[in-house]
């Protein structure tokens, strides 16, 4: 992502997350890592050197989550970590728990929790949207005040990537893919919760029908724009378990000047971790 410093490191022991037995082991050899930072070096960030390259998708949702000390969070799909950390580093006291389908990933982001002693977050090797019991949650469900994600968006029948793991984080195993992630999110956070997704612009439909479908209202638009008078791409879809009000579209913001340079406001958020205004 932009403002991630990025150098190549050797090949280095990764320990294991919290592991559903029914989770693919993945590859038994140890990928080549980048060592970078987020939030202008204030996190240290590894992640793989080939396929799916973190974005600014989780530091925008990190900044946009209304998390408190001591809430609990859960982030579907969370990669190597990047929007937990931001998070945590955001509002010091929370728990979260990162569910990573692929074993190799959730392995990292487990020691980059670790590396930056984020000692109440965990990984956990499963997939959507049958979760296993989390150690110290409630098995029913409803014991995160918050999730998010930044799901799988490309088609089912979309072509796939040649790397294995890239495909894995992009295209969607399902048409209804999108409805799925909401369903297991959702049914996971407490009445009046949050529930964060970034997704593309074309996605909000899909979005706004899914989270309704599940009970989930309330919600709000979060549109950023890559240069002042362009489409926006990334928009976040924020909704509460149970909510009953109105839909709302909140101001967003631009993300680069005409120079190519972050602007003032997001350099704000992802460079000094600050949060997004106006929520």
């Amino acid at each position: 992502m932009s403002g991630v410093r990025m150098t190549v490191k050797p090949k280095e022991t990764i320990h294991e997350p919290t592991r559903d037995p029914a989770c693919p082991a993945g590859d038994s050899s140890i990928d080549p890592l980048s060592q970078g930072t987020l939030l202008g070096g204030r996190v240290r960030y590894r992640q793989f050197r080939h396929g799916y390259r973190t974005g600014l998708e989780p530091v925008l949702m990190a900044a946009a989550i209304p998390a408190r000390p001591g809430q609990r969070i859960l982030e579907g799909g969370c990669g190597a970590g990047a929007g937990l950390m931001c998070l945590s580093w955001r509002v010091a006291g929370i728990a979260g728990v990162g569910v990573e389908r692929d074993a190799r990933t959730a392995a990292l982001a487990q020691a980059n929790f670790d590396e930056n002693s984020f000692g109440r977050l965990r990984a956990l090797c499963a997939a959507l949207p049958d979760l296993p019991a989390i150690p110290d949650y409630p098995a029913q469900g409803g014991g995160f005040d918050h999730a998010f994600a930044n799901p799988p968006w490309h088609r089912a029948d979309a072509s796939a990537s040649p790397d294995a793991r890239r495909d894995l984080a992009r295209r969607a195993g399902a048409n209804d893919m999108l409805s799925v992630w909401v369903r297991g999110l959702g049914r996971q956070v407490r009445h009046h919760g949050t529930l964060t997704l970034a997704l593309p612009a074309a996605s909000i439909d899909a979005a706004i029908a899914a989270m309704r479908a599940h009970g989930i209202g309330s919600i709000r638009l979060i549109p950023f724009w890559p240069k002042a008078g362009r489409p926006a791409r990334i928009v976040l879809v924020q909704g509460r378990v149970g909510g009953r009000g109105d839909a709302a579209l909140l101001p967003g913001m631009t993300l680069h000047r005409a120079d190519g340079h972050f602007t003032p406001e997001a350099d704000a958020v992802l460079r000094e971790g600050a949060p997004l205004e106006g929520l």
